[in-house]
């Protein structure tokens, strides 16, 4: 009975472990060397703004190879999320800054959370081509139309 339960104990420790290899793998692996090759002197600046119940534009169009910065603005009265988890799974993420308390540098992300007069820029270099959803997670707000489409071409 001690011997299944360490195999089992084993075998969920094996498969956790590749599971969250595979999960990794999804994303951009070689961001770092893609953001440095960047000619950021190029980067083309796009505000989103969201508000009960949409993000304006509701859609984009980035090109890969391309660096960007996205300046998301939430001006509505309530907090909101840009969540786009295949779409941060496409780009090279470079940093997110907020202009007043710093910036955070990750190599990839699900959401990003924004409160009230919350301001938040995003500088990524699109990579994988396709069409991937960005939507509000708090409740309602997505029934409600407040999501969009973000396309790499």
């Amino acid at each position: 009975m001690l011997l299944n339960k360490k195999i089992i104990a084993l075998l969920a420790g094996m498969l956790a472990l590749i599971a969250n290899t595979i999960s990794a793998a999804d994303y951009i692996t070689d961001a770092g060397a893609i953001v440095k090759k960047a000619d950021w002197k190029t980067m083309q600046t796009i505000t989103v703004t969201m508000d009960e119940f949409a993000y304006e534009p509701d859609g984009l169009k980035l090109n890969a190879g391309q660096p960007y910065k996205i300046v998301i603005k939430n001006k509505g009265k309530v907090k909101h999320y840009f969540t786009a988890p295949e779409f941060f799974k496409a780009i090279a993420t470079r940093k997110i800054q907020s202009n007043k308390d710093g910036e955070i540098k990750a190599p990839y992300f699900t959401a990003i959370e924004l409160m009230v007069d919350g301001q938040l820029d995003l500088y990524f270099v699109p990579v994988k081509k396709g069409s991937y959803p960005v939507f509000c997670t708090v409740d309602g707000h997505r029934d409600q139309g407040m999501e969009g489409m973000l396309t790499i071409k």
